[in-house]
């Protein structure tokens, strides 16, 4: 006879009843749910469509798009397709948001270690930028800066010079620049070379740092191994691979060197300047975020200032500032969307003349909506790369 007695077998859940069950049936009729609705709305703009004779095509893009572009990368003219314009907005767009990208990051690192400085004044000042930026409006600031400030510069023949020599003008601010010699692509070919060395030298001196123990500046020394090779290669070559084209004043105009429109110094600014508030903020907290013992084990070390902040604080802080910062990088990208209101030809400015040209409104808005997506999804998926490569793995 055993001596103690059996448990009643467990009775098994109803399916009604089973939480699990009825978790995925949720998100199953939520989604069905969703997908109805998007065929309702989708049939609903077809039998619209199909009233007025008109068709989903995306066979516009080849006809010609019959206007102009006042500032394109690439070769662009009036007799060019509407979809060379999308390239040449697209084009504008990647390059106003790399920049301001740089730019922002650069000054927000800036303010949000200011932040945190011991002195009074240099506080009170990182303060009253960050607060300033955070409650103004981003349109308002752009047109603000068009009409007060770059508009607002001497005319060309009473431009102002600068060391460079740089002319800045209410036509916008003219820098030297380089024309290719038939030098230009062997030079090329010689950057290439210095590129692939930085790259070996960086993920060397990063090799070496996890062997020794040590944590030497990969970075640095990469960019001087390819400043070196750009340097040696230029020196050595039998002529330069650029001659230099410096802006000069001619009449009513300024010729020679790059002149940067005031749409496009007003666009590049203020998204920097705008978002850099935001990057501060995240700096802030993300430095904020790792404990004082922390900083104070590594000046009992004898660690200056500098090696605390680049050893210690910062590779610790990267984990809290990296999300945040990726949605700012998100925002920058389609903050420049408002260069509609000061005439600066990215994007969303040149989709709206081509919707107007060729009245192919939804495969239009479809289209920036696509591009703006896939500049969205691939920046996270960079930023989400490095997240994943300079998180601390915890034991």
């Amino acid at each position: 006879m055993d001596q103690y007695p059996a448990l009643p077998a467990q009775k098994r859940i109803p399916l009604w009843r089973d939480e699990r069950v009825l978790r995925i049936i949720g998100q199953l009729a939520f989604l069905v749910l969703v997908g109805l609705i998007i065929a309702y709305l989708a049939r609903n703009m077809l039998a619209n469509l199909d009233q007025l004779g008109i068709g989903l095509s995306l066979d516009f893009l080849d006809t010609t798009a019959g206007f102009d572009i006042g500032e394109h990368l690439i070769t662009y003219s009036r007799s060019a397709t509407f979809l060379q314009a999308f390239l040449v907005g697209l084009l504008n767009t990647l390059l106003v948001s790399g920049l301001g990208i740089l730019l922002a990051t650069i000054l927000g690192i800036f303010f949000g270690v200011a932040r945190l400085s011991s002195n009074y004044l240099i506080q009170l000042l990182a303060r009253a930028y960050i607060e300033f930026l955070r409650n103004v409006p981003l349109l308002v600031l752009l047109i603000f800066l068009y009409t007060g400030v770059f508009i607002q510069f001497p005319r060309v023949r009473e431009a102002i010079t600068l060391p460079g020599p740089v002319l800045i003008s209410n036509r916008g601010v003219a820098v030297p620049w380089g024309l290719p010699t038939p030098a230009f692509d062997s030079y090329l070919l010689i950057l290439g070379f210095g590129l692939l060395l930085a790259v070996a030298v960086g993920a060397g001196l990063t090799w070496y740092g996890r062997r020794a123990g040590r944590a030497p500046i990969a970075g640095l020394w990469a960019v001087l191994a390819f400043l070196l090779v750009a340097v040696v290669g230029w020196v050595a070559l039998p002529q330069p691979p650029l001659s230099p084209d410096l802006p000069v004043v001619q009449g009513l105009r300024i010729s020679g060197g790059k002149t940067f429109s005031p749409e496009f110094m007003t666009l590049l600014m203020g998204l920097a300047i705008y978002t850099s508030a935001f990057i501060a903020d995240v700096v802030r907290a993300g430095i904020q975020s790792v404990s004082k013992g922390q900083v104070e084990a590594a000046r009992s070390l004898g660690l200056n200032g500098f090696q605390v902040m680049r050893l210690v604080v910062f590779p610790q802080a990267m984990r809290v500032i990296i999300p945040p910062l990726t949605s700012q990088y998100l925002n920058l990208t389609k903050n420049s969307s408002l260069a509609v209101a000061i005439g600066y030809p990215e994007l969303f400015h040149v989709s709206g003349t081509v919707l107007n040209q060729s009245g192919r409104a939804v495969e239009v808005i479809f289209i920036v909506m696509a591009i703006y997506l896939s500049i969205s999804l691939l920046t996270s998926a960079f930023m989400n790369w490095y997240n994943r490569r300079v998180r601390l793995v915890e034991r």
